[in-house]
């Protein structure tokens, strides 16, 4: 048996959102073919897997993440053939690929979905979530949709309304019929056999429901609300205790979903957990060898971007994890940009490339969203811009997701090097500016320097896969230890903008990684580190 780690921990995951990665055929809308194009880029980058979002067969009510045919792909990014042909030309570069499944709901043109909602009888009756109206002819009971409004729709074929947590064109499927799970593992098992190397799990801890369709508890006056959802709305007054978040979800799909990946080798199950208990549900969901390998929630992406701040969260997932292994991002196709969420309008260029070098520092396997290489930040986009249906719903509070989606600027011509068309969504032309081309033969550039980063952390045993333990740090200064019995390292970043002088209580020896800051440690001990500016060193004993 090997001894080898497998491939995935501590692993650098590319997340590629396809409508806006590059446009091969001249529609306007990213492609799988546009992906193959670019996968030297992706190798180069020093990445070890990429993750697709969904490119299945869609109406594209929400983007891809309503699936109408899980073993198709949608003919607006092409084939099934132009996926067998990026997946053997990714493995060939030595890059993994990890495919994004949507397990707790599906179109509502799904053809399990056409069946269901005809009648009481049929052989797929069960296959959704479906209940009688309340004594009143109302919603069964006050869950509410993410998107906004009742969870719930009225379907007078049956009489009886159907559980949608998204879009009402977003139907959840019922996974206490063992039916629907054998049904989703034989999904799995398609995308296996054609290669892929892994899953991420989409919304995942929605996959399963209070089968009594108890109501939610309503959230107490003034207490938080965690990240991923939207202050204000209606469904954050509600604790989603139980439509939601249930323990049930390990031995109903987990386990068995864990049991097939493998038998086809090191193939790992990335999570999305989001809300009330996500850190403690991604140790609950993993920690036991059987269920998902690892899972990233919200909590970073919406902690203040402070030493406390971040060392909470990592703090209390190292806590809870375990035998379990974190996961980490900073930003995705779901949340604001993190160099506009964490430094504002004008982000400053240090903050850029601080963010992804601190991120793969975390212990963890790290997520990288594409543009986070560039600095890119937030898409300011008019009203009549938007396509996210939940945007155009809570505009202008919430300005959803769009700007976040943008297409890559590979270029500064008017589409980016993206498209020769009108791209599906406008590229601002401070993205343009921050174009790979622009970037790529600069050495002070923001990709230069992350993408020489990547190459050095690759041969950072300590940064790969060892432990974690934060230490005591004036304000303004996140530290840490990573230690493997071969390494032994001292991490410092000044998240702030303004210099800061501290002598650790420990004898160091600086390293000189990329990014690093030339001479940040005296003689003497005393570290001076620059707005943004980082060290890691070797670790000796601690000071008398």
């Amino acid at each position: 048996m090997s001894t080898e780690a497998p491939w995935w921990r501590g692993a650098v995951i590319y997340q590629i959102y396809p409508r806006s990665f590059m446009d091969a055929n001249g529609d306007g809308t990213g492609d799988l073919v546009g992906i193959t194009d670019q996968l030297d880029y992706i190798k180069d980058l020093g990445v070890d897997a990429l993750w697709i979002s969904p490119f299945f067969k869609s109406p594209q009510a929400d983007y891809g993440y309503d699936v109408e045919d899980y073993c198709g792909v949608d003919p607006l990014f092409g084939t099934l053939e132009d996926a067998d042909i990026l997946i053997e030309r990714a493995h060939a570069r030595g890059l993994k690929v990890m495919v994004d499944l949507v397990l707790s709901h599906t179109s509502d043109r799904h053809p399990w979905f056409r069946e269901s909602r005809q009648n009481r009888t049929n052989p797929k009756a069960n296959w959704y979530v479906w209940a009688d109206p309340a004594p009143d002819g109302t919603a069964p009971n006050n869950w509410l949709s993410v998107f906004g409004g009742t969870a719930w729709e009225y379907e007078p074929r049956r009489g009886q309304y159907y559980l949608h947590n998204f879009l009402k064109q977003q139907p959840d499927l019922n996974l206490h019929e063992p039916a629907v799970v054998e049904a989703l593992l034989e999904i799995a098992e398609f995308w296996l056999d054609r290669g892929v190397d892994g899953f991420r799990l989409d919304a995942i801890d929605f996959a399963v429901h209070d089968p009594q369709l108890r109501n939610n508890p309503i959230r107490p006056s003034g207490e938080a609300v965690p990240g991923g959802l939207v202050s204000g709305t209606p469904y954050a007054r509600q604790l989603q205790h139980m439509n939601k978040g249930l323990a049930e979800l390990l031995p109903i799909l987990l386990r068995p979903l864990r049991r097939l990946c493998d038998r086809y080798g090191d193939v790992p199950l990335l999570g999305e957990l989001s809300g009330d208990h996500a850190l403690s549900n991604a140790a609950r969901y993993s920690d036991d060898g059987r269920g998902m390998h690892m899972a990233y929630t919200f909590d970073l992406l919406a902690s203040p971007y402070t030493p406390e701040g971040i060392g909470r969260v990592v703090d209390e997932l190292e806590r809870r994890i375990g035998g379990g292994w974190p996961a980490w991002s900073f930003s995705n196709h779901d949340v604001v940009r993190a160099p506009t969420r964490f430094g504002g309008l004008h982000p400053p260029e240090g903050l850029r490339r601080q963010l992804p070098v601190l991120l793969t520092c975390l212990r963890g396997t790290v997520c990288l969203y594409q543009g986070d290489e560039l600095g890119l930040d937030e898409a300011e986009l008019a009203f009549e811009d938007l396509h996210d249906p939940y945007g155009v719903t809570f505009w202008p509070v919430f300005k959803g997701r769009d700007g976040c989606r943008t297409p890559m600027p590979w270029t500064d011509a008017p589409g980016a090097g993206f498209t020769t068309a009108k791209p599906w969504l406008p590229i601002p032309p401070g993205h343009r500016a921050r174009s790979v081309a622009d970037q790529v033969d600069d050495p002070a550039s923001c990709l230069v320097q992350v993408r020489d980063f990547l190459a050095w952390r690759r041969h950072q045993p300590a940064l790969v896969r060892g432990d974690w333990r934060r230490h005591a740090a004036p304000d303004g200064i996140l530290a840490f230890e990573r230690h493997v019995p071969e390494q032994h390292l001292f991490l410092a970043f000044n998240l702030t903008g303004e210099k800061q002088r501290w002598m650790p209580p420990l004898e160091l020896t600086a390293l000189e990684p990329p990014l690093a800051v030339p001479g940040a440690l005296s003689a003497d001990g005393t570290l001076s580190l620059p707005g943004h500016g980082c060290l890691i060193a070797s670790l000796g004993d601690e000071r008398e």
